[in-house]
C-alpha cells in the first residue's frame, strides 16, 4: 500500500501524458506520419536526382515511370521533387507562423488577463475585430495589399545593399505569407490563454499561495504557466496543420508562394485543368496535404486527451 502511494506521488502529468500517448494508436500513427513528412521535407530535395526547378520540355507531362516516379508536369519538372520541396515550404511556413502567431497569442492573452482594465479591453476588442473576418479572406486581403509594397521595398533595398537574395521574389513571398498568416493565427490563442489564466487565478491553490505570501512571479512560474502549457501545446499543434492549409489556399488562389517556389496549393492550381487526363497531378499534392493536416489534427486531439489532468489515473 505504501509503495502504491509513493509511486502515485512520483508520477507527473508529463509522465502520465507520455504513457497515454504511446498507448493511443491514433496518436502514434499521426506522430509517425508527421515525422516521415518532416524527414522528407528536410532531406528529400537533397537526395532526389532532379532539382525542383529543372525543366525538360521534351519530356513534359510524362506519366509515372522508373525515371520519374510521379511523372512530370507541363514544364517537364520532376513531380516528386516538387512534392518534396512543397513539403519543405509547408513545414517552414507553418513553423514560422506558429512561432510568431503563438508567441503573440500567449503574450497578449496573458497580458490581458494579468493587467485587466483598458489593456485587456483593447486587446480583446482587437481579437474580436480580427476574428469577425474569415481567416482566409483576411489573409488574402493582407497578402494582396502588402505584396506590391514589399516587392518595391526589397527592390530598393537591393540597390542599397547589393545582395543576391534581396532581389529574389521568393523572399518577399515568404515574408508576406508569414505576416498574413500570423495576423490571423494569434487571436484565437490569445482568447484561450486569457480564459485559462483568469480561471486559474480564481482557483483555491492560487488563493492559498497568495495568502501564504507568495510573490506574483512565483505564482506565475509555479501555478499558471504549468497549467496553461498543456492547452497551449494542443492549440499550437492543431494550428500548425491549419497554417499549412491556409498557406496552400493562398498559393492556390495565386497570392501565396509563387513560381519558382513549390507549394502544394500552387501545384493543384497549376494542374487543375488536367484533372480528367492526368489526375495524379492533382491527387498527389491534394492527398499529401490532406494526410498531413489530418495527422496534425489527430495528434493534437491525442495530446489533448493525454495532457488533460482529469484523465490521470487515481
Amino acid at each position: 500500500m505504501e509503495q502504491e502511494t509513493v509511486a502515485q506521488q512520483q508520477r507527473s502529468l508529463w509522465g502520465d501524458a507520455w504513457r497515454r500517448s504511446i498507448h493511443n494508436p491514433f496518436t502514434v500513427i499521426s506522430a509517425l506520419i508527421i515525422v516521415f513528412f518532416l524527414l522528407a521535407a528536410a532531406i528529400g530535395p537533397a537526395v532526389t536526382p532532379y532539382g525542383y526547378t529543372d525543366q525538360d520540355l521534351l519530356n513534359s507531362e510524362q506519366p509515372p515511370s522508373r525515371e520519374h516516379w510521379l511523372g512530370t508536369d507541363e514544364l517537364g519538372r520532376d513531380f516528386l521533387s516538387r512534392i518534396l520541396y512543397g513539403a519543405r515550404t509547408a513545414f517552414f511556413v507553418a513553423t514560422m507562423v506558429t512561432l510568431v502567431g503563438g508567441s503573440l497569442g500567449v503574450i497578449l492573452g496573458a497580458t490581458a488577463a494579468l493587467k485587466g482594465g483598458m489593456t485587456s479591453a483593447a486587446i480583446m476588442r482587437t481579437t474580436d475585430v480580427l476574428m469577425s473576418f474569415p481567416h482566409l479572406l483576411l489573409a488574402v486581403f493582407v497578402n494582396a495589399t502588402l505584396r506590391p509594397r514589399s516587392q518595391q521595398f526589397f527592390a530598393w533595398l537591393h540597390t542599397v545593399i547589393p545582395l543576391d537574395f534581396l532581389k529574389s521574389r521568393l523572399l518577399s513571398d515568404y515574408l508576406i505569407v508569414f505576416g498574413a498568416l500570423a495576423v490571423v493565427s494569434w487571436p484565437g490563442l490569445a482568447r484561450l490563454v486569457r480564459g485559462q489564466v483568469l480561471s486559474l487565478r480564481e482557483s483555491d491553490y492560487v488563493a492559498a499561495a497568495e495568502a501564504a505570501g507568495a510573490s506574483p512571479r512565483w505564482i506565475i512560474a509555479k501555478h499558471l504557466v504549468p497549467n496553461i502549457l498543456g492547452p497551449v501545446i494542443v492549440a499550437l499543434t492543431v494550428s500548425f496543420g491549419g497554417a499549412m492549409m491556409l498557406e496552400s489556399s493562398l498559393s492556390y488562389l495565386g497570392v501565396g508562394i509563387q513560381p519558382p517556389g513549390a507549394s502544394w496549393g500552387a501545384m493543384i492550381s497549376e494542374n487543375i485543368d488536367m484533372w480528367r487526363y492526368k489526375p495524379h497531378l492533382v491527387l498527389v499534392p491534394g492527398g499529401v496535404l490532406a494526410v498531413v493536416i489530418f495527422a496534425f489534427n489527430f495528434f493534437g486531439d491525442g495530446l489533448n486527451d493525454a495532457l488533460n489532468p482529469r484523465n490521470r489515473r487515481r
